[in-house]
């Protein structure tokens, strides 16, 4: 059986990793953008991934199985003083692989490198009918904080989402 591998992303992985989030995103009711709205290029994906890799709080990881991007980890870290202990986090994988651990495998990698960068809290969002996406939160250790009503407008409904963090 082939081992899935998460890694930290580079610029390298610029054309990739957009066509891995236009996927994503492509097949996904409860993401931030919806099909076709992104509007990235090559070029600015690779800036934002140079951004990225020079701040200290902040990482992307990917899953990767047999050479193709299964799945990612954005943690966009506080950016004042009173708020760089603190990251935001944005989860992804491809349909066909959801439900054999990859959110689980990149939310493990993240617990290391949260260690690593002096991160104590963990911040996500996540649609209140995302039970997938809750469950697996739950289980990696975040807790519900609150509630942002209709906070979401998915096919002409309101949606609420949980806002949820994890504390280390």
């Amino acid at each position: 059986m082939w081992k899935v591998q998460i890694r930290e992303a580079t610029p390298i992985d610029a054309e990739r990793f957009l066509k891995l989030l236009l996927e994503v995103e492509s097949k996904a009711d409860y993401m931030l953008f919806e099909a076709g709205e992104r509007k990235t290029t090559v070029d600015k994906q690779r800036q934002q991934l140079e951004m990225i890799e020079k701040q200290e709080n902040a990482t992307i990881l990917l899953a990767e199985e047999k050479g193709e991007l299964i799945g990612y980890l954005i943690t966009i870290g506080g950016t004042t003083n009173r708020k760089k202990h603190t990251a935001y986090v944005v989860i992804g994988v491809l349909d066909g692989h959801k439900g054999k651990g990859i959110g689980t495998a990149l939310f493990e990698q993240l617990d290391e490198w949260a260690i690593v960068h002096n991160i104590v809290r963990l911040e996500l969002t996540v649609v209140t009918r995302n039970e997938a996406g809750v469950n697996l939160y739950k289980k990696m250790g975040f807790e519900v904080e609150g509630m942002k009503r209709k906070s979401f407008l998915v096919k002409d409904q309101f949606l609420d989402e949980f806002y949820m963090a994890k504390i280390r």
